[in-house]
C-alpha cells in the first residue's frame, strides 16, 4: 500500500464536486478556507474540523440511502 497521499481522491470526476463540498463545510463551520488552495495560516483544528464534519456528513448521507433501500 502506497501511503505517499492517502488524500487522493479515488474517482477523478468527483474533485470539483468534492472541493465545492469542502468549501461548503467551511462556510458552515465559520473556517475561512482560501479558494486559491493555500491554507497554511489555518490552525490544524481548523482543518481538522472541516474534515472531520465532511466525513460526518457523507457517512450521514449514506446511512440514509442504505436505510431508503431496506424497504
Amino acid at each position: 500500500m502506497n501511503s505517499s497521499n492517502s488524500n487522493r481522491i479515488e474517482v477523478p470526476e468527483a474533485k470539483e464536486a468534492m472541493d465545492r463540498f469542502k468549501m461548503e463545510v467551511a462556510d458552515e463551520l465559520g473556517v475561512p478556507l482560501s479558494k486559491d488552495g493555500y491554507n497554511g495560516n489555518l490552525t490544524s483544528y481548523q482543518n481538522g474540523s472541516v474534515g472531520g464534519h465532511m466525513v460526518r456528513k457523507m457517512i450521514e448521507a449514506q446511512e440514509r440511502e442504505m436505510a431508503g433501500r431496506e424497504r
